[in-house]
């Protein structure tokens, strides 16, 4: 579970501590800054979550419009839901609304490897380009198919420490 603070952009307001929703409504409610009025403005800041969750939270950026649909999203997405937003965001060009109701529903592809050369390998290795011969094979040049992989729309990414390959479909 995610720990949240909110700070009040009123600086004689001090802020409160969350990690559910109902949290979040019983306490942002009751804020009130020192004529009594209430602080309805307050930026989200995470204190302690999962290296997904913090790179989700920093993709999303969802403020506080957006708060409940984010914790929601913590709380039932899949580690898969998660990374694939997270690469929608950063690198599709997928506004952070466009991601919400679409967990496993994005169009992409995801390679387990780290570099574009390795999967260049990987695909020759699978047969992708045709039948290679053996006395042909020390003369591919692997940073070259990367290359052509990159401009395919392959891109190096790393999420949550793990390094991978991506292609919106």
């Amino acid at each position: 579970m995610m720990l949240f603070y909110a700070q009040p952009y009123t600086i004689s307001v001090e802020g409160f501590y969350f990690q559910t929703i109902d949290q979040y409504r019983e306490k942002i409610a009751t804020l009130t800054d020192s004529f009594g009025q209430p602080v309805e403005e307050v930026e989200l800041q995470v204190i302690e979550g999962g290296q997904i969750d913090l790179e989700l939270f920093e993709a999303w950026q969802p403020g506080q419009a957006g708060i409940a649909a984010f914790i929601e999203a913590v709380d039932d997405w899949s580690y898969e839901d998660k990374r694939d937003a997270i690469l929608a965001i950063r690198l599709g060009g997928y506004p952070p609304a466009a991601v919400i109701d679409a967990p496993g529903r994005i169009d992409l592809t995801v390679y387990h490897t780290a570099t574009l050369t390795d999967l260049a390998e990987e695909f020759v290795d699978e047969g992708l380009f045709g039948e290679i011969p053996e006395r042909l094979a020390p003369y591919l040049d692997f940073e070259r198919i990367a290359r052509d992989l990159h401009h395919d729309g392959f891109v190096e990414a790393i999420v949550a420490g793990e390094r991978l390959i991506v292609r919106f479909d």
